[in-house]
């Protein structure tokens, strides 16, 4: 052993930065839950539902079909457009489950024949089940 000045390393001096990975990893999940999120919030379709009270069905988890008619007539399954032939071969597809049931949601201004045209078509496609989507007033 030596009796003379040893040297010392300087000790651990304290950061001044702030550690951006915990930060970006929330900000990147929080993204990823928005995105997500994002489309479930919106319907594409647009459409002015008529005011109704009435207490709130519950039942079981039957497969469902969503179908809305805008203010033009236009009827959308699951937001897309359909006319004609591919409707009813939409509708028909959805009908080979016996149990599904249609959730129709019609614009106010939509005139009532087109509504009963529409239930009329899916019946002849075999959805018999029809329940009518209506905004609850407040």
């Amino acid at each position: 052993m030596s009796f003379g000045r040893m040297e010392r390393s300087p000790g651990s001096t304290p950061m001044g930065d702030i550690n951006m990975t915990p930060l970006i990893d929330v900000m990147l999940v929080l993204l990823v839950i928005f995105i997500i999120t994002a489309p479930l919030m919106v319907s594409a379709v647009k459409v002015d539902l008529p005011k109704a009270s009435a207490p709130a069905v519950t039942e079981a988890a039957a497969p469902t079909l969503a179908v809305a008619i805008d203010k033009d007539g236009t009827v959308y399954v699951r937001d897309q457009a359909l006319a004609g032939e591919l409707l009813e071969q939409a509708l028909r597809a959805a009908a080979q489950n016996p149990d599904t049931e249609v959730q129709l949601r019609a614009d106010r201004a939509v005139p009532y024949g087109h509504v009963v045209e529409f239930m009329a078509l899916a019946n002849r496609a075999g959805l018999s089940r029809v329940g009518f989507v209506a905004q609850a007033p407040k």
